[in-house]
């Protein structure tokens, strides 16, 4: 029997999972690390500890699958995107890796599109605009605020990347993860001239890139000693976390797509061609499916939402004494259940860290609207599941005006648990929604690809086939639906409303 290793570098720690020839998911391990916040706004993490966090992983998941190293077929990768690791002329780690949610970067930003005349010149050469989470403002951002640290710069890598550099030698990347630099020319799968050469950036400083399933390494003496892999084994491009992620939710095919409710919400949306909203509202990276795209809208606090309301109200101690035997998010699901579906005209904004889509400000903030004596505290945690799902409709309605259609949905992450916050959603979308027998995402999908890159799979849709399937359906309800419509119209015309209220409340913020 042939097995194959997935793991993803997360934002809090490495997961790794083994699967078998058919997909069955045989084990699963992980290790974690700690973010680091040295300045407001700020989000560094150490590469140190994601090396560390792997082979942890790695070696736990070997030993709990009792599988002989020398019968893992391959190894996939995926990992959090847009963070910068930069090493010098000896591959030592100059600095901390600044990460996605890292928020330093609003003056490099602009720099950019003023680089390009204005977001549209930009979007035309790299299918996005400048956003602070995105590699190529934190190039720019060494440059000026951290001179001698920029000098020593030899290459720049995203961090599964330089985990594959440490467990192979090779310096790579693939056309998902460099999707998401703003230094790649999304359209024809390559790094861009035109971008490089304008910001002053060396090619050479970049790895060289490949489609997903592609293998371009094997396991090195040094990293086949610290993982328990066996040297030589195969190693493939593999993927950004979303797009590793789509394929490990099975969105491979045209009419597909995706929904995360984790921490923040992300729609994945399957592309035959690289289509892109011109105001950049939307994410158009290449997909980990060969020669196809994805569209990616971001709602930044989703079960994020959820989280803060527990951690600061929580359930009530009625609910507590009702159903003794319950934990809390099943107490607020509880509390939510009894009142019907839009909360008696209570409204929720879910921008508690700001929004991405489709507004891109980080001044949003979370608001409550419509309250009255009439509402409890049912009535809050149902208006947050309905805001966040309005939210996400925000995302499908960039996607439906760009003419791209979605036939079959896929929910994921932890709010999926949640019955209620399924069938909100598919009111809210007028969309079944589909869930499936995998919840391991991102790593799944590496595992995946390394099947596809082994020959295990022929092909990514032949490896979808064989290992995920439906296991229940969520359908819209009319009258529901109905409802919905009249409020989300209502929603949607309140961040316009509250846009400059916003920008003014941030600066008073700053002043303080």
């Amino acid at each position: 029997m042939r097995y194959l290793l997935g793991f993803d570098v997360g934002t809090t720690g490495t997961k790794t999972l083994v699967i078998d020839e058919e997909g069955r998911v045989i084990v699963t391990a992980s290790s974690e690390y700690p973010l680091l916040a040295p300045r407001p706004n700020w989000a560094e993490q150490n590469p140190a500890e994601w090396w560390k966090a792997t082979c942890a992983s790695i070696g736990q998941a070997l030993t709990q699958a009792q599988v002989d190293s020398k019968d893992i077929a391959a190894v996939g990768l995926t990992g959090q995107m847009h963070g910068s690791v930069f090493l010098d002329g000896n591959n030592q780690v100059i600095r901390p890796a600044i990460l996605w949610c890292d928020q330093r970067t609003a003056a490099e930003c602009e720099e950019i599109e003023g680089t390009f005349g204005g977001r549209k010149g930009l979007i035309e050469l790299t299918s996005n605009p400048a956003l602070t989470g995105f590699t190529a403002p934190k190039i720019l951002w060494l440059r000026h605020q951290e001179p001698e640290n920029y000098q020593q710069v030899r290459k720049v890598l995203l961090p599964k990347d330089y985990i594959r550099f440490l467990l192979t030698g090779e310096y790579a990347t693939d056309v998902s993860d460099a999707s998401g630099t703003l230094l790649f020319d999304v359209c024809h799968r390559r790094w861009s001239p035109e971008v490089l050469e304008a910001l002053d950036i060396p090619e050479q400083w970049l790895p060289s890139c490949y489609e997903s399933p592609e293998v371009v390494a094997r396991v090195s003496a040094q990293g086949a000693q610290a993982t328990g892999l066996s040297e030589g084994t195969p190693v493939v491009a593999g993927g950004g976390d979303q797009a590793a992620g789509g394929v490990g939710s099975g969105i491979v095919l045209p009419g597909q797509a995706s929904v995360v409710l984790g921490t923040s919400g992300v729609v994945f949306v399957y592309s035959e061609a690289p289509d892109f909203d011109s105001d950049g509202r939307l994410h158009t990276f290449c997909h980990a499916v060969p020669g196809k795209w994805h569209v990616m809208g971001v709602t930044l606090a989703a079960a994020g939402s959820l989280r803060w309301y527990h951690d600061v109200i929580g359930p009530g101690e009625d609910m507590r004494r009702r159903y003794p035997d319950l934990g809390d998010y099943d107490l607020l699901e509880k509390e939510a259940e009894e009142v019907e579906a839009g909360s008696e005209g209570l409204l929720f904004l879910p921008y508690l860290t700001g929004e991405r889509t489709p507004h891109a400000d980080a001044n949003a903030r979370g608001v409550f609207f419509g309250l009255t004596y009439r509402h409890g505290r049912g009535h809050l945690v149902r208006s947050i599941m309905e805001g966040v799902a309005f939210s996400l409709r925000d995302c499908f309605e960039l996607v439906k005006d760009m003419g791209i259609s979605v036939k079959r949905l896929v929910i994921s992450g932890g709010g999926a648990r949640s019955p209620l916050w399924r069938q909100t959603l598919a009111d809210v979308l007028g969309q079944e929604i589909v869930t499936i027998n995998v919840e391991e995402g991102p790593a799944f999908g590496a595992a995946l690809l390394a099947g596809v890159g082994s020959g295990i799979f022929g092909s990514l849709e032949q490896a979808v086939e064989a290992s995920i399937h439906e296991v229940g359906k969520t359908m819209p309800q009319r009258d529901s639906v109905r409802s919905y419509e009249q409020l989300y119209q209502i929603y949607r015309s309140l961040y316009p409303i509250l846009k400059n209220a916003f920008q003014e409340l941030g600066e008073v913020q700053k002043i303080r």
